[in-house]
């Protein structure tokens, strides 16, 4: 079982993009490896969180 598999899926998308916009606003828009990491995990487990549905934009 891979590192990531235990932390998905265990918050609803609403409060993973939460984490997502507080770390972009914590970075003032610019990532640190660390934080593009973070970023990474936090997209994958919203995913999954969220259904893995894709939405677009009208």
């Amino acid at each position: 079982m891979s590192p990531m598999s235990s932390s998905v899926s265990t918050r609803s998308a609403a409060e993973v993009n939460a984490k997502i916009r507080d770390l972009w606003q914590r970075s003032a828009g610019s990532l640190t490896p660390q934080d593009e990491a973070e970023y990474q995990r936090l997209l994958v487990e919203w995913a999954a969180a969220d259904g893995g549905s894709v939405r677009t934009a009208v």
